[in-house]
């Protein structure tokens, strides 16, 4: 594994030069009918799942976790790895996990610059695809619709 200084963290990469990322789909509750979705920082009318690098020492999903709460406000209970998911375009390689939530913080880390939102699977599936489509996949594999390849 390879490291990279990005000021104060560490990210870090695969043996074959994919950069290692963890993410979450953050459910209201073990139903898994809704997850909650998030704005991008570059533009508040693009949706997403909260996810991001994964620093020197850490694991998959406490980083799923940490990004969970400084981009979404998010404390809950982290189920079962939904996959592993590769984005040869970005050069990353995703860990997503499923996330239980059982609080919503009022302030978070990135509460001046995001929203959040619950949609049910189907219509945060198609929101995702308009601008981020891999992240899309991710409830397509979760829902059976798609397989990880």
């Amino acid at each position: 594994m390879k490291v990279r200084e990005n000021g104060a963290d560490e990210r870090t990469y695969d043996p074959d030069g994919l950069t290692r990322r963890a993410s979450c789909l953050c459910f209201r509750d073990d139903t898994e009918k809704e997850i909650l979705l998030i704005t991008s920082t570059s533009s508040s009318c693009k949706w997403l799942v909260p996810g991001g690098g994964i620093n020197k020492g850490e694991e998959p999903q406490d980083a799923a976790v940490r990004e969970a709460r400084e981009e979404a406000g998010v404390v809950g209970v982290v189920g079962r790895l939904l996959g592993i998911f590769e984005n040869k375009e970005k050069q990353t390689r995703t860990w997503v996990f499923a996330l239980y939530v059982k609080q919503l913080e009022e302030h978070w880390a990135e509460a001046k610059i995001r929203k959040r939102e619950w949609h049910n699977l189907a219509e945060a599936k198609r929101i995702l695809q308009l601008h981020k489509p891999i992240q899309a996949t991710y409830i397509s594999v979760m829902d059976g619709t798609q397989k990880v390849s």
